[in-house]
């Protein structure tokens, strides 16, 4: 029952709050007037906020940002013994530079070191923070992107990237986390300059525990669906995750914006009823896969959780097993990949639920901006299947989806399975398996994972298998650039196919895509798709050591 209310109370939250959020992101990303602080930023970097750009250009913006972000973070990352609050820890190793770069600019946030131990307070602050800010917003922005090209009446402009990363990073990511940050503090997070301190532990013994500015890298880690903890345990830390209601409250954050990002997406198509229809896909997975998780622990199958009665390694004893399953679904099935329990040590059928999660495509519902335009893609697919059925070429919201889109469609969709198979195809071929601490079924789940939570931009890991090597360390970080930028200009270049577009007049043959029945067929070629392409693995993995 305390499990059903927790999920419960997140649900209604969600609802309460998905039209009027919705509606403040749309009056954000669509209107005109800009504020003086952004008009500053447009002069500093020399940008005219009035300039259309075309889908060329806009994926050009969103590159090149990108690019020169890696590089600053990587270089700040090598230097990190010259700056002030380096707290003594020396520059960081090229690999663990390139991957970590990488992996907070890409979004997904995969740490192959342990934080406290590693980073200096200013390079959390001004560097893993300030991405973890900016790359929410980049994949915010190209969602609206996309939707641009569906609501376009022709010319083929799909907005301004500048305008559109400075608008979303500081009248949305930015308020709402100070205000996060300040409930974290009072609820006993930390957020101070501390070196550390050394305290007594219970075995009588000496722990040096180090304080850093925690709240409000926290805030802005669950609100863009980062993830990257400041502590190697993540949100098992109390000074990351205090209390229950910490628990509950990290949990609707990440959930909050891309569960309202289908009413702006309505809101700019000018039919509202078409965002009920996307969010209602998200919902329905994303609470199938809650339920599944949660009673594959609850269940807790295998010999030793039958013994002891509970499923309990690798769980928070202060949130138990209803809340640490509801937060391991949750964060896979959003880009997040923060943790407050280890899904290594979850059961064989509960640790595969976070790959399928992941495998989804993370659309249900997805990270900021990616499950928005992951599941608009799958939306596309859908219609032309559709299509076929019927004999007539699909539409989708008055756009003609021909050969170019679908081609376009599809090379997204294959991308991220193409970068997943063939990274765990890679690491058994040449030996690199070995570091995993298992063998048999559970060691291919643990690579598995490692390279689906790498492509798919999530940045959970299962645990079991050292990573913090120059082959993992590049091999995961060429996963994490390609399965983001490569799926981004594949959905910019369908926004640009798309707005030049002229709206077709809807007729008897037309699909409604706001009913039940749409929703329905988007919800099965989601996982008839993922089925057909993961199945052999997850079958030679997670399900051979379950049905074992």
């Amino acid at each position: 029952m305390a499990g059903l209310l927790f999920a419960g109370t997140l649900v209604a939250a969600l609802a309460v709050v998905h039209r009027p959020f919705g509606d403040y992101m749309y009056r954000v990303v669509s209107g005109t007037r800009h504020l003086r602080a952004e008009r500053v930023i447009y002069r500093l970097v020399g940008v005219d906020p009035a300039a259309e750009q075309s889908w060329g250009v806009y994926a050009r913006a969103v590159l090149a940002f990108s690019a020169v972000s890696v590089l600053f973070l990587y270089l700040f990352l090598r230097a990190q013994h010259y700056l002030w609050l380096s707290l003594g820890r020396p520059g960081v190793t090229s690999h663990v530079a390139w991957n970590t770069a990488v992996s907070f600019v890409t979004n997904t946030n995969w740490q192959a070191y342990s934080g406290e131990s590693t980073m200096g307070h200013l390079v959390q602050m001004a560097g893993l923070a300030v991405q973890n800010f900016v790359s929410a917003s980049v994949g915010i922005a190209v969602a609206v992107a996309l939707v641009r090209g569906f609501a376009a009446r022709g010319g083929g402009g799909l907005g301004n990237f500048w305008v559109d990363l400075v608008r979303i990073t500081l009248r949305v990511l930015l308020p709402i986390c100070v205000v996060v940050a300040i409930v974290f503090l009072a609820a006993g997070m930390v957020q101070n300059l501390s070196g550390g301190t050394d305290v007594a532990t219970l075995a009588g013994g000496t722990q040096h525990i180090t304080g850093g500015p925690v709240a409000g890298q926290e805030a802005i880690k669950e609100l863009g669906t980062n993830g990257g903890g400041f502590y190697n345990a993540n949100a098992a830390h109390p000074f990351e995750n205090p209390t229950a209601w910490t628990n509950w409250l990290e949990i609707f954050l990440l959930l909050v914006i891309p569960f309202s990002l289908p009413r702006v997406f309505g809101r700019m198509v000018g039919q509202k009823r078409q965002g009920y229809a996307i969010v209602a896909v998200m919902a329905i997975l994303a609470i199938a896969s809650v339920a599944l998780t949660v009673g594959f622990e609850l269940h807790g199958a295998g010999t030793v959780p039958q013994a002891v009665g509970a499923a309990m390694e690798g769980k928070e004893v202060r949130f138990g097993i209803p809340d640490s399953a509801t937060y391991a679904a949750a964060t896979t099935l959003t880009s997040t990949g923060s943790v407050d329990s280890f899904h290594d040590s979850y059961t064989a059928l509960g640790g595969m639920m976070p790959i399928v999660n992941m495998m989804l495509g993370e659309v249900a519902p997805g990270g900021v901006g990616s499950g928005l335009y992951g599941l608009l893609v799958l939306a596309v697919i859908t219609v032309f299947v559709a299509g076929l059925m019927v004999g007539r070429t699909p539409e989708y919201l008055g756009k003609k989806i021909g050969a170019r889109e679908m081609k376009l469609a599809s090379l997204y969709f294959l991308a991220t399975p193409t970068l997943v198979l063939a990274g765990t195809a890679a690491a058994f071929a040449t030996g690199h398996d070995a570091t995993a601490l298992n063998t048999g079924p559970h060691a291919l789940s643990e690579v598995l994972y490692a390279f689906t939570s790498a492509a798919n931009n999530n940045g959970s890991a299962f645990a079991g298998i050292t990573v913090n090597t120059a082959w993992w360390d590049t091999a995961l970080g060429l996963a994490m650039l390609l399965g983001r930028f490569l799926p981004m200009v594949l959905v910019l270049a369908l926004a640009g196919s798309l707005a030049q577009q002229k709206l077709v007049p809807e007729s008897e043959g037309t699909l409604p895509t706001h009913r039940p029945l749409f929703v329905g067929m988007v919800a099965g070629v989601t996982v008839v798709l993922v089925a057909l392409t993961f199945l052999p693995a997850i079958a030679l993995g997670p399900l051979a050591e379950g049905l074992s």
